[in-house]
């Protein structure tokens, strides 16, 4: 099976999808290229470089470029989706999201109640989340859990290529909206991706590794932070961890969290995202709901401290959760006596 990157996956799930169903269409900044750029095919693909050489295959009627407002990007992919596209509208920073609330929040997400159950809203939001680069406060963030709490919306948080492509797919083909996280630290990670179109169900865990003795959930990057302590805890310390991605935060795959933690009775969550109201806290007050006596150790949440990103990359390196970080909490958990 061939090894491909994030960005590879994604850009082969869209020129799949594309090829299969001309209704989808791609809009967003620069996804066309621009008007810096010699020639469609060699178009720049937007920031992420995830759209590059679609305008040359589809044309500039189904690859648009749009004016730097994120609101009308929104309000026209939500008027093209419930009138019969399927646009696929790439936002830069998932920060940005702000920007475009109202069309999010109060328009796409209600339209299917709002007319009944009569209304499809297939619309893919596919915004960059995360850290790491010194982008500061206003490009950094990992929004995520906002738009989890909001009934109407999918959300789909994936850590790696194989995952990118699957879910990307499944989001497309999918009736209602969907926010698609791609971690900006993550575009060049490989991994095995089949070169035939497949889809991964929203709702569905990947268990990444198995272990006994602790359960650990983490989303995107943090799954790869996570399984290197839970590497270096096993051969340093015999512990065995389970490791979770839930690969979607709306719908969360609750079951095999819970069956996991029945079965462990000790659970660390990792994410990057701030602490308070967040997929950290969700998934710790599940567990406290619904298998608290199972529990045999508190739980324990590694998350960013409740600040806005710094910029200076000292700063930074601190506020992420780091894989020692990650290691003392499972260590605490795992140690823990009544």
């Amino acid at each position: 099976m061939p090894q491909k990157s994030i960005r590879q996956a994604l850009n082969e799930a869209l020129r799949q999808e594309m090829r299969r169903d001309p209704r989808i269409i791609v809009i967003g900044e620069d996804v066309a290229g621009g008007a810096a750029t010699e020639g469609q095919r060699d178009a720049y693909g937007g920031v992420l470089g995830v759209t590059k050489g679609l305008i040359g295959e589809f044309g500039e009627a189904r690859v648009i470029d749009t004016p730097i407002t994120e609101s009308a990007i929104m309000g026209a992919a939500a008027g093209a989706a419930v009138t019969g596209l399927r646009p696929v509208a790439e936002l830069m920073f998932s920060d940005f999201l702000g920007v475009c609330f109202d069309q999010i929040f109060n328009q796409a997400a209600k339209f299917r109640y709002m007319f009944g159950g009569k209304a499809k809203t297939p619309m893919v939001i596919r915004t960059m989340v995360g850290a790491g680069r010194s982008a500061a406060a206003q490009h950094s963030q990992s929004p995520y859990h906002i738009f989890t709490s909001v009934p109407g919306l999918k959300v789909v948080v994936p850590s790696n290529a194989y995952d990118e492509k699957g879910l990307l797919i499944q989001a497309i083909r999918d009736d209602d909206p969907v926010i698609f996280c791609e971690h900006k630290l993550m575009y060049d990670l490989r991994a095995e991706v089949p070169d035939e179109p497949y889809t991964i169900p929203f709702g569905e865990a990947n268990i990444v590794r198995d272990g006994d003795d602790v359960t650990v959930v983490a989303l995107a990057r943090m799954v790869h932070y996570a399984n290197e302590a839970i590497e270096k805890l096993a051969s340093e310390d015999g512990i065995e961890c389970e490791l979770i991605d839930p690969r979607t935060t709306s719908p969360l795959d609750e079951d095999t969290i819970l069956e996991s933690v029945e079965r462990t009775g000790r659970l660390v969550i990792v994410d990057e995202a701030t602490p308070r109201c967040s997929f950290a806290t969700d998934v710790a007050a599940l567990v406290a709901d619904k298998a608290f006596d199972a529990l045999t150790a508190p739980i324990r949440r590694v998350t960013a401290p409740h600040t806005p990103v710094p910029f200076a990359p000292n700063l930074e390196k601190l506020y992420i959760p780091s894989p020692d970080k990650i290691a003392a909490a499972i260590r605490d958990v795992h140690g823990y006596a009544k």
